[in-house]
C-alpha cells in the first residue's frame, strides 16, 4: 500500500531562524526576553495612573483644564511609540539558503587559495569603497552572509541587524535601521512626560501645602509621594539616554560603532556617512524614507511533506499476511538445476520440518524416479553385430 504525501503551506515566520517570538499571525515581532519590557510598561502606566487619579482633578480646577489633556496626549504618544519600536522589524537580515552558503564557501576558497596544515586562515572580509572610504564587510558565520556595512550580529535574538544601534531590554527588541527613529522619539517623548509629571507634582503639593499644610497633604495624596520618587530616577536615566542619542544622530552614528570607536579618528579613519552638517544628519536619521521589512514574514511557504497511509490499509494487509504469507528469506530449499546437489545451509533443519509437518500423517514422500535399465553384455555384441553388417 503507497503512502499519501500530504504537503500543507505555513507561513515564514513560523520557520524563520532566531530567538525571536511572534504574535497577531507574524506582525509583532519581538525578542524572547520581555520581562524588562513589561516593567516598562507598568511603570509608564502606573505612574501616570496615579496623576491622573490625584493631581490632575485639582490641577483642572485651580489651575488648567489643558494640563490633564496635554499629559493624555503625551501619554498616547509615548505608548505609540513604544508598541512601534517593541513591535516592529528592527531590520533583520535573512539568513542564505543552504545553496547560497554552499556558493560563498566556494568564493572564499577560491580566494584564499591552499592553507597549509596548522596556519590560520585569513579573516573573511570583503573591502567596499563609500564615500572615498573604504569600509569592510565582515562575514556572519551564523547566518553565512557578508554583513552589510552597519550590520551587525546580535547575541541575544541571533540574528544580524542592518544598521545595529543595540539591543534595548526596555524596549524587549532590538534598535536597527526601520525603529531607530521611533525608539530616539519614545525616549524623547518619555522624557517630556517624566518632567510634565515631576513637575507637576511638585506644583500640586505646594498649592496644597499653602491651605492645608505639608503633611496633611502628604496625607491626603499619598500617591504623589511614589510619582515624586519615581520620577526622580527615572528623569536622570531618560533625560541622559536621550541626550546620548542626540549627540549620536548629530554625528550619524550608531551606538555600536561609538563603543567600538569605528570612527574615532585613532586610525585616521572618518566617518563615512556623516554629512558635516548637525541638520542634515538629523534628516537623514529621523526624516529619511521607511525601509520594507525583507523578511516576509506573513508569506506562504511549503512545510516539509508527511507521509500517511490510508486507515484501511493495516486491516487489509494483516488479512492479506494471514491468507498469503510472504517469504522472509531467499534461500532455495532444493536445486533449480536436475542432479544439483543442495548445499547445506539450504537443507530444512528438524525443527522446521516439525513446524511445517504438525503430523505425520499428513506427510506424503515424493514419488520416486525410475531408474534407467542396465544394458547386459549380450546386447552389446547383438549391436556391434549389425554394424558389420551394413557396412
Amino acid at each position: 500500500m503507497s503512502a499519501v504525501m500530504i504537503t500543507r503551506k505555513v507561513r515564514k515566520w513560523e520557520k524563520l531562524p532566531g530567538k525571536n517570538t511572534f504574535c497577531c499571525d507574524g506582525r509583532v515581532m519581538m525578542a524572547r526576553q520581555k520581562g524588562v519590557f513589561y516593567l516598562t510598561m507598568f511603570l509608564i502606566v502606573g505612574t501616570c495612573s496615579l496623576f491622573f487619579a490625584f493631581e490632575c482633578p485639582y490641577l483642572a480646577v485651580h489651575l488648567s483644564p489643558a494640563i490633564p489633556v496635554f499629559a493624555i496626549l503625551l501619554f498616547l504618544f509615548v505608548m505609540a511609540m513604544l508598541l512601534r519600536t517593541s513591535f516592529s522589524d528592527p531590520g533583520v537580515l535573512p539568513r542564505a539558503l543552504p545553496e547560497e552558503a554552499t556558493f560563498i564557501e566556494m568564493e572564499i576558497e577560491a580566494a584564499n587559495g591552499n592553507v597549509p596544515a596548522g596556519q590560520r586562515p585569513p579573516p573573511r572580509i570583503r573591502n567596499v569603497q563609500i564615500n572615498n572610504q573604504i569600509v569592510k564587510l565582515k562575514y556572519c558565520y551564523t547566518c553565512k552572509i557578508f554583513r552589510p556595512p552597519r550590520a551587525s550580529h546580535c547575541s541575544i535574538c541571533d540574528n544580524c541587524v542592518d544598521r545595529f544601534d543595540h539591543h534595548c531590554p526596555w524596549v524587549g527588541n532590538c534598535v536597527g535601521k526601520r525603529n531607530y527613529r521611533y525608539f530616539y522619539l519614545f525616549t524623547m517623548s518619555l522624557s517630556l512626560l517624566t518632567i510634565y509629571i515631576f513637575t507637576f507634582d511638585i506644583v500640586h503639593v505646594v498649592m496644597r501645602s499653602v491651605d492645608n499644610g505639608f503633611l496633611n497633604t502628604l496625607k491626603l495624596t499619598p500617591g504623589t509621594v511614589l510619582e515624586v520618587l519615581v520620577c526622580f530616577f527615572t528623569l536622570w536615566s531618560v533625560v541622559g539616554l536621550t541626550g546620548f542619542h542626540t549627540y549620536l544622530i548629530s554625528l550619524n552614528q550608531t551606538t555600536n560603532e561609538d563603543i567600538k570607536g569605528s570612527w574615532s579618528g585613532k586610525n585616521r579613519v572618518q566617518n563615512p556617512y556623516s554629512h558635516k552638517n548637525f541638520f542634515k544628519n538629523c534628516c537623514e536619521v529621523l526624516c529619511g524614507p521607511t525601509y520594507p521589512s525583507v523578511l516576509d514574514r506573513r508569506g506562504l511557504q511549503e512545510d516539509s511533506p508527511d507521509s500517511v497511509t490510508p486507515a484501511a490499509a493495516p486491516s487489509a494487509s494483516a488479512s492479506n499476511s494471514s491468507s498469503n504469507p510472504v517469504p522472509q528469506t531467499t534461500k532455495t530449499t532444493a536445486p533449480l538445476i536436475p542432479n544439483e546437489h543442495t548445499p547445506d545451509d539450504a537443507k530444512p533443519s528438524i525443527a522446521d520440518s516439525a513446524e511445517e509437518s504438525p503430523s505425520p500423517k499428513e506427510e506424503h514422500p515424493p514419488p520416486a524416479q525410475k531408474a534407467p535399465p542396465l544394458a547386459s553384455p549380450e546386447t552389446d555384441a547383438e549391436t556391434s553385430l549389425a554394424k558389420d553388417k551394413t557396412h
